[in-house]
């Protein structure tokens, strides 16, 4: 979540007119993300956020991804609802930007993730994943295998400037990757493609143990290899700050998502590759956002190099078990 476009008051007020959630409380923008504009919004209804969809989403797909949490949620998933307007439509329009109103969903993000966190994880991400089987909609992932390469083509010029020598070990582990990365046969389906701790909340149950409370910003989801989006969960919940994979967080999480979906052989032979791709895929793109974010836009930029330390230890895992299979 981030700020790129602001909101005047009278745009919002005029806005929210067309809404049935009563009259405006507060409103501030989240600074959190990279991707579109986001605010918090209260009003005498209740609590809710406004998204601003920005460049880099296709308006053309913003129905894919709402109708996707409202099918989620329809299946018992627990997930952000879009807010039909007086017309019933969810999307319109907003200082220039498609823009929709979603429920809001109680609970935080875990700042440390414990081992605590990833079991309730590993079952949601299979649970959205049986939810979403039915499902009718088709969004290709864009930011899949086909878009590492003109990504990397982006980040040419200035990558070396993060760290000298850093386009070519990228060069390298694309060319591995990519003749490594299967081909057919794993399953398919919708994945969230960015469940990221900051997209995962919890609440403490009466035994003070954290309890998923809701998955939040589906707006990279798409239709792909269910096992990936495993891999990227691999990724962004199971290192330690020292960098080091935690094998226990990653043993929970699949353990919990196995005893849902147990994963087949081909995709436990093809974990390794796809967590390095997915390693890969959050280098680019954190790389191109290091290296092009406008001055003045109000966003927490990532550092690409977290995810150069992830791959390095992905290419050299030897098989599913080192990976808590």
């Amino acid at each position: 979540m981030a700020v790129y476009t602001e909101v005047s008051d009278e745009a919002l007020r005029a806005f929210l007119a067309e809404y049935p959630i009563g009259e405006l409380i507060a409103f501030r923008g989240i600074a959190e993300g990279v991707e579109n504009s986001n605010f918090a919004l209260k009003t005498t209804g209740g609590d809710f956020i406004l998204t601003l969809y920005e460049k880099r989403v296709d308006p053309g797909e913003l129905p894919y991804f709402l109708g996707l949490m409202q099918h989620l949620a329809s299946r018992g998933l627990d997930c952000p609802q879009p807010v039909p307007a007086r017309d019933g439509q969810a999307l319109r329009l907003l200082a220039g930007r498609p823009a929709a109103i979603c429920t809001f969903l109680p609970g935080v993000w875990p700042r440390r993730v414990r081992p605590q966190h990833c079991a309730p994880l590993g079952d949601a991400l299979a649970q959205l994943h049986a939810a979403g089987a039915d499902f009718p909609g088709r969004r290709p992932n864009a930011l899949g295998p086909a878009g590492w390469a003109p990504l990397l083509e982006r980040c040419r010029a200035e990558g070396d400037q993060v760290q000298p020598g850093l386009v070519a070990e990228l060069d390298a582990a694309l060319a591995g990757i990519l003749a490594a990365w299967p081909a057919e046969g794993l399953p398919q389906g919708q994945i969230h493609a960015d469940l990221f701790p900051d997209n995962v909340f919890f609440l403490d149950d009466a035994a003070g143990q954290p309890r998923l409370s809701g998955l939040i910003d589906f707006y990279f989801a798409c239709t792909d290899l269910l096992a990936y989006d495993i891999a990227v969960c691999l990724n962004a919940w199971c290192f330690e700050a020292d960098h080091s994979f935690n094998v226990t967080k990653a043993h929970a999480l699949l353990a919990a998502y196995q005893a849902r979906r147990p994963l087949s052989a081909a995709e436990r032979a093809a974990l390794p590759v796809l967590c390095r791709g997915a390693s890969l895929r959050f280098l680019l793109t954190r790389l191109y956002d290091w290296t092009s974010t406008p001055a003045g836009a109000l966003v927490t930029r990532k550092d690409p190099l977290e995810y150069l330390r992830k791959l390095r230890f992905f290419l050299r895992a030897e098989g599913p078990a080192s990976l808590g299979l």
